[in-house]
């Protein structure tokens, strides 16, 4: 395997694990695929990607905060 095939794939895994964290583990393919595109038509610097960033952002934070599943 080599080197840029792993980086893809562990990139690949980190990106299946944010649709898992935004509670969206069964959500059809095809709603997730239109959520991405319209998403990434969102330009930097304008009020609504600054508030999906900070959405995101509280997001990890409550994360980072729950108590640990054992």
């Amino acid at each position: 395997m080599t080197q840029e095939h792993r980086r893809e794939t562990r990139e690949k895994i980190i990106l299946g694990g944010l649709i898992i964290k935004a509670g969206l583990k069964n959500a059809d393919r095809a709603f997730l695929l239109g959520a991405l595109i319209e998403t990434s038509r969102v330009p930097v610097g304008t009020m609504e990607h600054d508030r999906l960033c900070a959405l995101g952002a509280e997001a990890f934070r409550a994360e980072a905060r729950a108590p640990m599943k054992l």
